[in-house]
């Protein structure tokens, strides 16, 4: 047995983060000694909240998790991410067999790429029918997300809607 710490990377954009991220996150540092939640994003895009508000509520969304550290990453591979963060894995959820349709391609890329494994843990049922996206335009015509997404991000998203001209 080596002690090299066990670290994964559990990457997206996290625009905004929801409670199937949540729950991802938290198992997989049940699993690993480190989390990195890799905050993806291209600079030539603007997405509802900035990098540094998505960390930010990533942060107080992932407070009770003492093994988690939260850091933004733009122009360049996920594998590139993982080497940089010395992490062995990359953990994504899945929500069904259309998230495995499009996730499988791009886990075998990586391993190709670099040896990095993708490990994919199943998503609560509870939270199967949620994604950013949806959060989005739910709460942009007025719908209730409460507990899909932390209530911090409800507060700032209904914020950001109500006012899109402040963001």
């Amino acid at each position: 047995m080596t002690s090299q710490q066990r670290r994964c990377v559990c990457p997206g954009s996290y625009d905004p983060v929801t409670m199937g991220h949540v729950d991802v996150i938290s198992r997989a540092s049940a699993l690993y000694d480190e989390v990195v939640v890799a905050v993806l994003h291209n600079p030539a895009k603007r997405g509802t909240f900035g990098v540094d508000e998505r960390m930010k509520l990533l942060g107080a969304a992932l407070a009770a998790v003492p093994n988690v550290r939260i850091e933004a990453f733009a122009g360049r591979l996920l594998v590139d991410v993982c080497r940089e963060a010395g992490a062995q894995a990359i953990v994504k959820g899945l929500r069904g067999d259309t998230d495995f349709a499009y996730e499988l391609p791009m886990a075998q890329m990586n391993r190709h790429l670099s040896g990095v494994e993708t490990v994919f843990l199943p998503g609560d049922p509870r939270f199967g029918h949620i994604s950013s996206s949806l959060i989005k335009e739910v709460a942009a015509f007025g719908g209730d997300i409460t507990g899909l997404v932390p209530e911090e991000v409800r507060a700032a998203l209904v914020a950001r809607v109500q006012n899109p001209e402040g963001s």
